[in-house]
């Protein structure tokens, strides 16, 4: 069972160049989820990486690869990232008109299944499968870059999952992706937030271990404070 809080840093953000090197030290600041962020130039104006990158990660670290696919038809390939070694794998409600479908597929490998809300896009749309998903990943931005400026109606999302989970006794965690650093991340976790998704706030920093230990340290502090 992993802890309540949890820093996934964004390797979108990480340099390629190092890549092994970086994860190592986020590894020492505490993190036990590295997201990977898979986009097609389609689904989201970027093409970042794609299978062999992510099976290459699995051979270089034990941390738990929540990959994210920013992708069109992902029913199309979740198989094959569950082969290269995904734990997690986050589809988007905007990109399949199969979701529960994809999801069930992912799940009968063993894999953690997560369906994923762009910024425009309601909660309500997910209604059907809430009962089935193993967790729901908020994008705070909208998807494709790193960078970004946090959206403060995302807040309200959370919240909402945060309240519906507690109605209806559904088991998913809740992820949010898209500026969240130091001056947010408070906000995130009242709000109903555990998995926090942070790239240029860790990796584009002097010290990625210590950035991920200060912000498990703040989001921690207000897990506590929260009534």
């Amino acid at each position: 069972m992993l802890p309540a809080i949890e820093i996934a840093p964004s390797i979108l953000a990480a340099d390629f160049s190092r890549l092994g090197e970086d994860i190592a030290a986020v590894e020492r600041g505490g993190a036990r989820i590295l997201h990977v962020d898979v986009m097609d130039g389609h689904f989201v104006p970027n093409i970042s990486i794609g299978v062999p990158v992510v099976s290459s990660l699995r051979k270089a670290t034990t941390l738990v690869l929540d990959v994210h696919l920013m992708i069109e038809e992902p029913g199309r390939y979740v198989m094959a990232f569950a082969d290269a070694g995904a734990d997690m794998i986050s589809v988007h409600q905007e990109a399949t008109p199969h979701l529960d479908r994809v999801l069930a597929a992912i799940q009968e490998r063993d894999i953690e299944a997560g369906v994923v809300l762009n910024p425009a896009t309601p909660v309500a749309t997910l209604s059907e499968v809430l009962p089935v998903v193993d967790f729901v990943l908020v994008m705070s931005v909208n998807p494709g870059f790193g960078g970004q400026k946090f959206i403060p109606g995302s807040l309200e999302k959370l919240r909402q999952l945060k309240e519906l989970r507690s109605r209806y006794n559904h088991t998913y965690r809740i992820e949010v992706d898209g500026g969240l650093d130091l001056d947010n991340v408070a906000d995130a976790v009242r709000a109903g937030a555990e998995i926090i998704v942070a790239g240029t706030s860790v990796f584009r920093t002097p010290d990625p271990a210590e950035a991920v230990r200060k912000m498990r340290q703040v989001a921690s502090e207000a897990l506590a404070q929260k009534v």
